[in-house]
């Protein structure tokens, strides 16, 4: 998978266009991915990342950072071996794109605020 452009509300994935929020796994893309709150990241909402055994997770937290990713949902993924990389979704993309070239790895992407 590779992450060719990111911009607010868009993502193109491998040729593919996104217009909300997803979930890259090595294998493939979960399209419309919702959390349980929101703009608060939680483990429940990483039932499929989770599954999937990446070594590293790259949470896009939108253009402004406005998704939050709780102590205890960081506690969550470190505990399943699962490292994990937060930043704003502009330089998520970045970040996956690099780590994937020597690690399993799937993101998290907020694709707006």
């Amino acid at each position: 998978m590779n992450i060719e452009r990111y911009s607010f509300g868009r993502v193109v994935v491998d040729g593919r266009i996104y217009v909300a929020d997803l979930i890259i796994l090595p294998e493939r893309v979960i399209p419309d991915w919702r959390r349980k709150e929101g703009h608060r990241l939680l483990p429940e909402d990483l039932a499929a990342v989770v599954a999937a055994a990446p070594q590293a997770l790259v949470v896009g937290t939108g253009r402004w950072g406005m998704v939050k990713v709780p102590p205890e949902t960081l506690a969550f993924l470190e505990s399943r071996g699962i490292e994990v990389h937060i930043a704003p979704s502009g330089r998520a993309a970045e970040t996956f794109n690099r780590l994937q070239e020597t690690k399993r790895t799937a993101a998290c992407l907020h694709l707006t605020c």
